[in-house]
């Protein structure tokens, strides 16, 4: 692209030729468009057995049927939004 004064500048492509992006870049750690995983900013969630008991522990309970705690239902609705 030339602008009035005969410089070029460099503009940024997104997309194909057509001007479509059919097959946006997608991060695998955060599910984010337009990086990839290595250059992610969002810290990867820690899976150890820690979390793991816990969330354990609260399917059980919901499966009994028992009242879950207002911190149990915390985590398990920020789980739930970090894996979608």
């Amino acid at each position: 692209n030339q602008i009035g004064n005969g410089n070029l500048v460099a503009v940024h492509a997104e997309g194909n030729a057509a001007g479509h992006n059919r097959n946006p870049i997608r991060c695998y750690n955060c599910g984010g468009v337009g990086h990839f995983a290595r250059d992610c900013t969002v810290r990867p969630r820690r899976r150890d057995a820690t979390y793991l008991q816990t969330q354990l522990l609260i399917d059980q309970k919901e499966e009994a049927g028992i009242q879950l705690q207002a911190e149990e239902y915390d985590l398990m609705a920020a789980t739930a939004d970090l894996d979608e």
